[in-house]
């Protein structure tokens, strides 16, 4: 039967808390740069919405210039008034 004495113990034990903490250190990093690659890809992602939604915004204020110069020529033809 194999006997462990004390300072072996102390040993082994000493070696897996090294290799768990090396563990537990090596996770934490693949895990920051995981959640540092996925945050880059939505500000990405969002960036591309932002500079979409300004092209639909700048389409939607040119048709209401549109509108409102129909309207004010509808005004001026109709009862003779000039809206400003």
């Amino acid at each position: 039967m194999l006997t462990i004495t004390e300072p072996q113990a102390w040993t082994l034990i000493g070696v897996f808390a090294a290799g768990l903490f090396g563990m537990i250190t090596l996770m934490s990093t693949m895990f920051v740069r995981i959640i540092k690659t996925e945050i880059g890809s939505v500000r990405s992602e969002i960036g591309s919405l932002r500079s979409e939604i300004h092209s639909e915004f700048r389409g939607v204020h040119q048709r209401i210039d549109r509108l409102d110069s129909d309207v004010n020529a509808l005004m001026k033809h109709t009862f003779g008034i000039q809206r400003d």
